[in-house]
């Protein structure tokens, strides 16, 4: 049987972006969660994934709604990351945000959003495999470092020449 912690560890060892996933609640308010485990997964037709925990609070909102958006943090998004990672209903509290052409819950000053309806999900132990597809791609003008996460750490990723 292999460690709980000791995976942690080495799994905290490998660095990945941060993203947030949004969507709308039954009330038309923003909910969402930070991620870590997103990856692209085809070109031809466009879909992406990401792993949320079955016990997050935003996982049925998730699900039911069947759309969401999700957003590539700019290094300074650090207060969205931490904020979204957190527990209860007023994760969005002092986030800026706006509702895209899709209707879906944009997030201010991210590298890129990628707007999806989901086209399928899968278990994945203790995680669903929510794979999206892709409907809509926004990119701001300017070019913005990551935001990275490693070893339960996040900061910028270094600029390349």
């Amino acid at each position: 049987m292999i460690d709980a912690e000791i995976y942690k560890q080495v799994m905290g060892s490998f660095p990945s972006g941060v993203t947030v996933i949004t969507t709308l609640d039954d009330d038309g308010q923003l909910v969402g969660m930070t991620a870590s485990a997103f990856s692209s997964l085809s070109i031809d037709p466009a879909l992406v994934l990401f792993c949320p925990n079955y016990k997050a609070d935003s996982y049925p909102h998730l699900i039911r709604s069947k759309r969401f958006a999700i957003h590539l943090l700019a290094s300074d998004q650090q207060a969205e990351a931490y904020a979204f990672a957190s527990k209860g209903k007023n994760k969005a509290d002092g986030i800026e945000w706006s509702l895209s052409a899709l209707g879906n819950p944009v997030l201010k000053n991210a590298i890129a959003v990628i707007e999806c309806e989901l086209w399928r999900e899968y278990e994945g132990g203790d995680h669903a495999i929510m794979v999206g597809a892709v409907k809509n791609l926004l990119v701001p003008c300017a070019a913005q470092s990551p935001l990275v996460y490693c070893r339960g750490k996040m900061g910028a990723l270094p600029a390349f020449a």
